[in-house]
């Protein structure tokens, strides 16, 4: 296998050759006979998030077919063994006695920050000053997202989590109780998001995780529900994939945005994985 490391990331990685890599690599993967974190896994899905983070130009529409099928079965072992990676993390962080302080040896803590600096930026330049109420569906056992915002950008803001895992919300409320006024505007719901209504008119802001929804059929319908119910004039940040970082998460396409105000598109170029899209439910 070439090793991307003698590939010139100043330079654009050819399609055929990101694709053969990638290819061997989710082969690899497939193997494995748990995606829990150890040495080979951490290995393999490193190499993997380098490959997809190269500069490249591929057109993950225009892929053959069975290309296509590795690349969804790629997504759903990412999703899992992030999964994962998260719960055992964050189950051994809650037996600390200051686990919302170890947070930041998550290994990847610092994409987060970066990540909700950027998010908190859009929203910011898009009107959202001062949210009261905020939405996270998909938090997961480690809700990184929520605590970064609440703690560095959104001081005041009350976060609703939302989560279909009981196992994950668990965990999260054990590190969220370590700080008392945290835990008062932070809430976790093991609920689907499917099943929320009327109370998503209550929030100015609404996160939707990029493994919310892993087929873009689920993902279309996931949108249509929340655009439903929330507030009008109310945003919805949705974390989608551009590239070969598509192989890694789902991309959400400006055509499945219906009946939004597509409000910006963003797309990193850094180590940061997942694309920014901001949205807005118009006024009648």
């Amino acid at each position: 296998m070439t090793s991307f490391q003698s590939i010139n990331i100043e330079t654009q990685i050819p399609a055929e050759l990101l694709i053969a890599q990638i290819m061997q690599l989710h082969a690899s993967i497939s193997k494995l006979e748990s995606l829990r974190p150890c040495k080979q896994v951490n290995s393999l899905f490193t190499h993997l998030v380098k490959l997809c983070t190269l500069p490249s130009s591929i057109d993950i529409e225009a892929l053959p077919q069975e290309v296509q099928h590795m690349r969804e079965s790629l997504i759903n072992l990412c999703g899992h063994a992030e999964g994962l990676l998260e719960l055992e993390f964050s189950t051994f962080i809650s037996l600390t006695p200051e686990p919302l302080n170890n947070a930041t040896l998550f290994p990847y803590y610092g994409n987060y920050v970066k990540l909700a600096n950027l998010e908190n930026k859009i929203i910011k330049e898009n009107g959202v000053v001062n949210a009261k109420k905020v939405a996270f569906v998909g938090s997961g056992p480690m809700p990184l997202t929520s605590i970064i915002m609440a703690t560095h950008h959104m001081e005041s803001t009350h976060f609703d989590n939302f989560d279909i895992d009981e196992k994950a919300n668990e965990v999260a409320r054990k590190i969220i109780a370590s700080d008392a006024a945290l835990e008062k505007r932070m809430k976790f719901e093991t609920r689907d998001i499917m099943e929320v209504r009327e109370r998503l008119g209550e929030y100015d802001c609404i996160f939707l995780a990029a493994l919310v929804g892993m087929s873009r059929e689920a993902k279309v319908k996931i949108l249509g529900h929340i655009r439903k119910y929330m507030k009008e004039g109310g945003i919805l940040l949705v974390r989608s994939a551009k590239g070969a970082r598509a192989f890694l998460y789902p991309i959400l396409e400006e055509r499945d945005m219906v009946n939004f105000e597509v409000l910006t598109i963003f797309h990193p170029t850094n180590d940061v994985i997942n694309s920014v899209v901001l949205l807005r439910k118009p006024k009648a």
